[in-house]
């Protein structure tokens, strides 16, 4: 964890995938002023489950887990954040530990906002106000989607839409299929689609088998979403 010369919030590029794409000058200054950026390398926590939020982190670059631990010891993730997106103010603003943990997939920037900085510009800028708001709401709703997934969906199925919503995310040209672009462990896909390991392992294989991805080292190559998407579709 390295801690850099912060570039003002004005001129920062990622900001127009945030939250914070349309606030006022005067705002983005005292965020400025006021923030920490901070340079974090892969497999690094950037919070832990039970302990109390004292701001919010703004993803400048690269991606994070944020994750459930399981009393068997086994991660459930609950999604995987990239550049633009907030942690930690949902248990910011319910004065609430928190109630996951964050870690480093992929090297990341992220600037820490003090929560005395986050919460004067909530309580001033009614756009920003009406826009986590929603962002909270969306939160509540992809919960529920996925507890309804977990009780109605097969783990085939649960996994053929994973590697769909991975490639919407991260996919890029890879030739024949669409590369998803982010080195994933198997014991992280598990962690996705809520199973165990040796259960992705052997649907992926079979999913190879069956021509619908393919493999480029570390990486899923998915060479016909069509078909993933029919074995997605419960209700289809």
């Amino acid at each position: 964890m390295i801690k850099e010369k912060s570039s003002p919030c004005e001129l920062c590029l990622s900001r127009k995938f945030s939250m914070f794409a349309d606030l006022s000058e005067a705002h983005l200054c005292n965020l400025s002023d006021n923030k920490n950026f901070i340079s974090h390398k892969k497999g690094q926590i950037l919070y832990y489950e039970g302990t109390k939020p004292l701001g919010v982190f703004c993803i400048s670059a690269g991606i994070v887990k944020v994750f459930k631990t399981a009393s068997n010891g086994k991660e459930q993730i609950i999604r995987l954040a990239q550049k633009g997106d907030f942690l930690g103010y949902s248990s910011m603003l319910g004065e609430e530990l928190y109630s996951n943990t964050a870690t480093i997939v992929e090297d990341a920037k992220i600037c820490f906002v003090p929560k005395e900085t986050f919460l004067k510009v909530l309580q001033e800028d009614n756009n920003f106000h009406r826009r986590l708001t929603k962002a909270l709401c969306n939160d509540i709703g992809m919960m529920e989607e996925k507890l309804t997934d977990a009780t109605q969906k097969s783990i085939r199925e649960r996994l053929a839409f994973t590697l769909l919503k991975l490639g919407d995310t991260y996919g890029i040209d890879g030739g024949e299929g669409e590369k998803i672009d982010i080195v994933l462990t198997r014991e992280e896909i598990a962690g996705l689609v809520g199973t165990a390991t040796e259960t992705v392992i052997r649907l992926l294989s079979e999913f190879k088998k069956d021509e619908l991805i393919e493999f480029d080292g570390k990486k899923i190559i998915i060479l016909n979403k069509k078909g993933l998407a029919r074995l997605s579709d419960f209700y289809g």
